[in-house]
């Protein structure tokens, strides 16, 4: 008798908890949007510094979703020069996702925290207001980064844009998954890229339902 509640306890609980994930997918904003594409727009990370074309974590995150993306990273970019491209590379692409990957270089040169904040939600209420869904991805990996991560998971509640977190966790640390002392080899891009795939493809299915 106690097994079977036990049992039936245990089945409400993962249902709830199905329940809980469910509408958390489905309070992301724009899930419905009418976009055409998908857009990484970022710094080296997403343009794929120190790897030969093809092997750039968009270009790998293309073939695990079958579908075309447009790669709008620029090396060396902060959240500020980032947002001054915006509309060319990003919003005239007609994207239904951008996957929004910055404040490595703010990080590197010594932007203020309040200003890096400011840009990046500049850069999801532009997106956002377009009808577009906007992913946010965090570049931290353990302590490196840790109050960038904070911040990002922060602005992503608030503007109920999705998070992608920890992207260099167990990269930046590990040689062999490098190409220099920061940015990932090929073998590195494609764990960025199943990192991210694992946390978009949910909201892709949601979108097609």
């Amino acid at each position: 008798m106690r097994k079977n509640k036990f049992l039936r306890f245990c089945g409400i609980l993962i249902f709830c908890a199905f329940a809980m994930t469910g509408c958390a997918q489905r309070q992301i904003k724009n899930l419905d949007s009418q976009g055409k594409t998908i857009v990484c727009f970022g710094d080296s990370l997403t343009f794929g510094y120190g790897v030969s074309p093809g092997e750039d974590y968009p270009s790998q995150l293309s073939k695990m979703l079958n579908a075309p993306i447009i790669n709008a990273g620029v090396d060396g970019d902060t959240s500020a020069t980032a947002l001054t491209r915006l509309e060319a590379d990003v919003l005239e692409k007609d994207p239904f996702l951008v996957i929004v990957e910055l404040t490595g270089n703010d990080f590197l040169k010594k932007v203020p925290m309040e200003e890096t904040r400011k840009n990046i939600e500049d850069i999801v209420d532009r997106i956002q207001a377009k009808g577009i869904i906007v992913a946010v991805a965090d570049v931290s990996a353990g302590m490196f980064l840790a109050e960038y991560r904070s911040l990002l998971a922060k602005i992503s509640r608030g503007k109920r844009a999705i998070f992608i977190p920890g992207l260099l966790n167990g990269i930046i640390t590990t040689p062999n998954l490098k190409s220099d002392f920061i940015h990932p080899n090929a073998a590195g891009y494609k764990l960025v890229a199943q990192r991210v795939y694992r946390v978009v493809l949910p909201y892709l299915k949601l979108r097609k339902d």
